[in-house]
């Protein structure tokens, strides 16, 4: 008889293994050695090579996350129900509900296919949703690419659109939200990061662990099958260029139909009380589910690698092992269970199979056709990888980009010069108006979506008879980043943080996603390491907590990194969606009123980019003090009835803010410069912790009394004024625009590049 893989590798310990092809550095190979006390089977490098990249490790940056567990209150987060760890953050937003929300990215995917890459990053996000016992409610998805006018950016844009707007509309969730950024540095390297949200009771929160000795581990959903093999392992841990090595495995396909019966499946055995511990299969495939549920359960773990059902039948067990085929579950199951476990399955005509049980041996053993390939500890694999200290540079531009002065570049002066630039901001493809995009997802579907893009927040209903909803924002300016990550990575937070607050909701917890180029290189490295700093620190200041995310290293194309793009989503609570703020104004005669102080802010800005091309200068300064208290006005005046609109400025300042509110409404205004303030400071600076709210006349007094008693500065900058029927107009101090040409301008720009919207 001959020897099984396990004792093939004791006894051959010399034979030569393709560990520099998987992405594991020689000392990362000789620590597998010396865990084993031998060489790795074939089926075991496999399955530590990409549990050990970059995307399952996190390697690079573990020692740098561990600031959003280490910075908190005394007494730790009391919204925080589940953590960092798990499939998915889970936070308490009252009445016995329970919220979970994450980021996650698929960026390079999405560049090889879009449709695919697009459309699969969707699915896995959802499927971590569904993990932790919540039912699916909502996506939103923040994305960039190269400039809009780029040939390469006309082939991923409408591919990545349609893959996001295929798949969720198909699982029959609304898409409420997101971001669509250009910019060179994305030219080869698209950011496509998938959110997802979801709702449960508290007591129906389930958890990725294998407990129970005896109990069965049970692989259930699609059939697995070649596509994604490596995905994670080369994808994730390399970089690539037109012209570089073709290490681009196959991207995995999605079928959202599957995903929709796997979803309704899942829900039913939850609530049935059948599953003692659940996972998703994304990245790293089966290595990845076995070797967690283990280590998080009793330790053991026994599998029958042959039991799985395969679309392909050639498939070696490293490439079972390895395998992302999409809407595939993994579930722990009692004994006396499985019988009604399977009939579920095949109740929704999910195809399920018992691979394996749970064993105290402290081990991950793995049978092949009866013979032996995997006997691992299986921490080793899930969570004891290794952790690097990577060597940090500040970046050697960074004082001559901050000496390059944003606020001296030359500026509109006359009525015309205003007017024209008006437009072109209006139409740049950053600010313009992305009903293109968003006409392609049913942001609707289910009934329960009460905002969704171009307001800026999502917000969904989760209980029908109370009202209860949250609202949810994700947003960065990577130029802002650039100019001074640690301040950055904070502004990001804040503007997703006002985002949610105009709204009317309460700000609770964040997610984000974490895109960078490459950990190897110093600078990256410095920027990334100031950035999660800026960004713990900031979450601590503003009593919200960090519930998970992602971290997406190695995005460059050629030598040329992105720019440092910390997407932050927050998610806020609101008792009342009924109550909510909307963006667009209301009646003739109301009020518009700036909150907020506005300096020379001008670096990092999209008037310095747009109409200079321009990065440099010092950065606008968080002020997360203010911004809290700018919040609790916002949801103070949204609850008691003192505003009928409100909108952040952030990008395009407070004129792109005016422009967006009256095409929202279709309603002009009568706007001014405040005494003392420059006219294009005041109309395209970003100065951070500000909003525009709209303040009936009977609410006027009572409102500006209570920003005044909380030192929250006011200022009344116009009103609302339809003026004729036939002729809308935005009037700013002496500068007329009708809203027709504003929309002409806001609205072509997308068509003009990307021709007409596919039919959603």
């Amino acid at each position: 008889m001959s020897l099984d893989s396990v004792a093939r590798a004791e006894s051959t310990p010399d034979a030569e293994q393709p560990y520099a092809d998987l992405g594991l550095k020689p000392d990362e190979y000789d620590r597998i050695r010396e865990i084993l006390g031998r060489r790795p089977t074939s089926s075991e490098l496999a399955m530590y090579s990409v549990m050990w990249s970059e995307h399952c490790s996190y390697k690079s940056s573990k020692v740098h996350l561990r600031q959003f567990g280490d910075k908190q209150p005394e007494g730790g987060w009391p919204q925080l129900m589940v953590g960092i760890g798990e499939n998915a953050g889970v936070v308490d937003v009252g009445d016995g509900w329970a919220v979970t929300f994450k980021v996650e990215s698929h960026n390079h995917p999405s560049y090889v296919e879009p449709y695919q890459g697009a459309a699969t990053g969707v699915g896995g996000i959802v499927r971590d949703i569904l993990s932790m016992g919540a039912r699916p409610l909502a996506v939103m998805d923040p994305l960039r690419f190269g400039p809009a006018d780029a040939a390469d950016t006309k082939r991923v844009l409408p591919g990545v659109v349609a893959g996001i707007g295929g798949y969720g509309n198909c699982l029959g969730l609304p898409n409420i939200g997101g971001e669509i950024v250009f910019d060179e540095t994305y030219a080869g390297n698209p950011l496509v990061n998938a959110l997802c949200v979801g709702a449960m009771k508290h007591e129906d929160v389930h958890l990725a662990s294998a407990k129970g000795v005896g109990n069965l581990v049970i692989l259930y959903g699609a059939r697995t099958g070649g596509d994604g093999i490596g995905g994670v392992s080369v994808l994730a841990s390399e970089t690539f260029d037109e012209d570089g090595p073709a290490k681009r495995p196959s991207v995995q396909v999605g079928d959202p139909f599957m995903e929709k019966l796997l979803i309704e499946c899942t829900l039913e055995v939850l609530h049935a009380g059948l599953v003692e511990g659940i996972q998703d299969l994304g990245g790293a495939g089966i290595s990845c589910a076995t070797s967690e549920l283990a280590s998080n359960g009793e330790g053991g773990m026994h599998v029958e690698l042959d039991r799985v059902l395969l679309r392909d039948p050639s498939l070696s067990p490293e490439e079972i092992l390895m395998s992302e085929s999409q809407e595939r579950m993994c579930a722990v199951v009692t004994p006396q269970n499985v019988d009604a476990f399977m009939d579920i399955c095949r109740k929704w005509e999910v195809e399920a199979v018992v691979i394996g049980e749970v064993t105290d041996t402290g081990r991950l053993t793995i049978d092949w056709h009866g013979e032996r390939v995997v006997d691992v500890p299986p921490r080793t694999v899930a969570h004891e990888g290794p952790v690097y200290h990577r060597p940090m540079e500040r970046p050697h531009d960074l004082d001559a980009l901050a000496a390059d002065d944003a606020n001296a570049l030359p500026r509109p002066q006359t009525p015309e010069e205003i007017r024209a630039t008006l437009l072109t901001m209006a139409a740049s493809p950053n600010l313009a108006h992305k009903g293109w995009v968003t006409s392609q997802y049913d942001r609707y579907v289910l009934g329960n979506t009460v905002l969704a893009q171009p307001e800026d927040s999502g917000m969904i209903r989760i209980d029908e008879e109370s009202g209860l909803g949250v609202a949810i924002s994700t947003d960065c300016n990577g130029r802002v980043v650039r100019l001074d990550p640690y301040n950055g990575a904070k502004l990001a937070l804040a503007e997703s943080y006002r985002n949610v607050a105009v709204t009317g909701a309460k700000p609770l917890a964040v997610t984000n996603c974490l895109n960078f180029g490459s950990p190897e290189d110093p600078e990256v490295m410095w920027t990334f390491a100031e950035a999660v700093r800026g960004l713990a620190d900031g979450c601590l200041e503003l009593g919200i907590p960090v519930t998970g995310g992602n971290v997406s290293f190695y995005n460059s194309t050629g030598e040329t990194a992105i720019l440092p793009t910390p997407v932050v989503g927050v998610l806020g609570v609101i008792d009342d969606v009924e109550r909510r703020t909307p963006m667009a104004w209301g009646p003739d005669g109301e009020l518009i009123y700036l909150l907020g102080d506005t300096g020379e802010d001008f670096a990092g800005s999209e008037w310095a980019h747009v109409m200079h091309g321009h990065l440099g200068g010092i950065a606008p300064q968080a002020d997360l003090a203010r911004e809290k208290l700018l919040g609790e006005i916002l949801v103070a005046g949204s609850r008691d009835g003192m505003l009928t609109a409100a909108h952040d400025v952030a990008d395009g300042g407070v004129a792109q803010a005016l422009v967006e509110m009256a095409l929202r409404s279709g309603v002009g205004a009568r706007t001014r410069t405040p005494d003392g303030l420059e006219r294009v400071t005041f109309l395209w600076s970003e100065s951070p912790g500000r909003a525009i709210v709209v303040v009936p006349p009977s609410e006027e007094r009572r409102f500006t009394e209570m920003c005044a008693a909380h030192g929250l500065p006011a200022y009344r900058i116009g009103v609302v004024d339809s003026g004729h029927a036939d002729e809308q107009v935005l009037q700013i101090d002496d500068v007329v625009v009708t809203l027709g040409e504003l929309r002409e301008a806001h609205e072509s720009t997308f068509p003009n590049f990307f021709g007409p919207a596919l039919a959603s």
